[in-house]
C-alpha cells in the first residue's frame, strides 16, 4: 500500500535559528503534537508540544536543542510501521525524511488511519472475532488454517494487545460457519473474547436472563 501521496507539504518546518515564539504560536494555533526542526536544511529533530510550558518567548530554538527528539519516518517506511511510529511516540504528526535527511513533509495521523480503514480488513463483508492465547502458543498460520478448514475465508488479522504474556488477536473471517470456527478455536485452546455471531448472542442472552432472574427474586 502506497501512502506517499498523503505527505503534507503545507505545514511549516522550523530552522534551529528561528524564534521559539514562532513555535509557540504554531502549537497554540494547531492541534499537532510535534513539529520538525532543521539545521542547514537537514532534519535535526522535533519539538514536542508537551514541552510548551518550558519554552520562553525571547529564546531561539537553538536554546532548546537538548529538547529535540529523533521522531520521524522515512519516505520508504511502510504504512504499518508509520502507524506504529505514531503510537510509539504518542504523536499525531510525523516528519517524513528522504535519504539525504531533508524533510519532505509530514504524515497526519488522521490521514493514515483513513488509509488503514480503507483496507479490505474493514471494507470486506465478514465477521470479527477476538481471541487470546499465550504469547508462545499462538500462531497466525494455525488460526488461518482453522478458519479455512471450516470452509470460510480468512480475511485478515492483527495483534491488538499483549499483556502478561497473553496475546489478544483480532481476526476477520467470512460470515459462514462462524460457530464451527469458534468451537474449533476453543479446541485449540484459544479463548474467545468476542464474536459477533449467534455464540455471542446466546452468551449475552444468558447474562440478561440471569440478571432478570435475580431481579425477580429480590
Amino acid at each position: 500500500m502506497q501512502i506517499q501521496t498523503h505527505i503534507i507539504s503545507n505545514i511549516p518546518v522550523f530552522d534551529i535559528g528561528d524564534s521559539i515564539k514562532e513555535v509557540i504560536t504554531f502549537f497554540n494555533e494547531s492541534t499537532y503534537s510535534h513539529i520538525g526542526v532543521v539545521e542547514e536544511g537537514l532534519f535535526l529533530g522535533v519539538l514536542n508540544e508537551s514541552d510548551l510550558e518550558i519554552f520562553e518567548l525571547d529564546k531561539k530554538i537553538e536554546d532548546f536543542r537538548y529538547n529535540l527528539e529523533a521522531v520521524f519516518v522515512l519516505k520508504t517506511t511502510s504504512w504499518l510501521d508509520v502507524l506504529e511510529a505514531f503510537a510509539r511516540n504518542e504523536a499525531n504528526l510525523l516528519p517524513v525524511i528522504d535519504e539525504e535527511g531533508s524533510i519532505l513533509g509530514y504524515y497526519d495521523l488522521t490521514d493514515i488511519i483513513g488509509v488503514f480503514i480503507d483496507t479490505p480488513f474493514f471494507t470486506e463483508p465478514g465477521s470479527i472475532l477476538v481471541v487470546a492465547k499465550g504469547i508462545k502458543d499462538y500462531s497466525f498460520s494455525e488460526i488461518a488454517q482453522i478458519v479455512e478448514s471450516n470452509n470460510t475465508r480468512f480475511i485478515g488479522g492483527f495483534i491488538t494487545e499483549i499483556r502478561n504474556d497473553i496475546v489478544q488477536i483480532t481476526i476477520k473471517v467470512g460470515s459462514s460457519n462462524l460457530n464451527e470456527i469458534i468451537q474449533t478455536l476453543r479446541r485449540y485452546n484459544y479463548n474467545i473474547l468476542f464474536g459477533n455471531n449467534d455464540d455471542q448472542f446466546l452468551e449475552n442472552l444468558k447474562k440478561r436472563s440471569d440478571y432478570l432472574d435475580k431481579y425477580l427474586n429480590v
